[in-house]
């Protein structure tokens, strides 16, 4: 794990060095809305350190999946999509044939409307 790449768009959203909208934050992540949401709720939770992607994660970062999952579910309460009856939605894109446009580990959280299967 790197701690952040100065060429990483996310890395330069996570330490403040990009605005964004952030709607929740933990000492090792951050979930803020994206700039082309796809659903009327769209946040990304990332790691505030580097790591490029799912497929990349090794034991000493294997905590932050399940970081990443905990400010999921802060960012549902957050949006009122955390209800039974609601959901949401967690989407983890691995490379180029998955539509990941940033190499940086990170969460998509979707909700707000019934979402079609398969998605796309």
């Amino acid at each position: 794990m790197m701690a952040h790449m100065s060429d990483c768009l996310f890395c330069r959203i996570a330490s403040g060095e990009l605005p964004s909208t952030i709607v929740a934050e933990s000492e090792l992540a951050l979930a803020f809305r994206d700039a082309a949401p796809q659903a009327p709720v769209h946040v990304l939770v990332v790691p505030r350190a580097h790591v490029t992607s799912a497929h990349t994660v090794r034991d000493a970062d294997a905590h932050l999946i399940g970081e990443l999952v905990l400010l999921a579910q802060r960012v549902a309460v957050i949006e009122g999509i955390d209800a039974e009856d609601r959901g949401y939605r967690l989407v983890m894109n691995v490379g180029a044939d998955a539509n990941m446009s940033v190499p940086h580990l990170h969460l998509h959280v979707l909700g707000g409307r019934k979402l079609g299967w398969p998605p796309g």
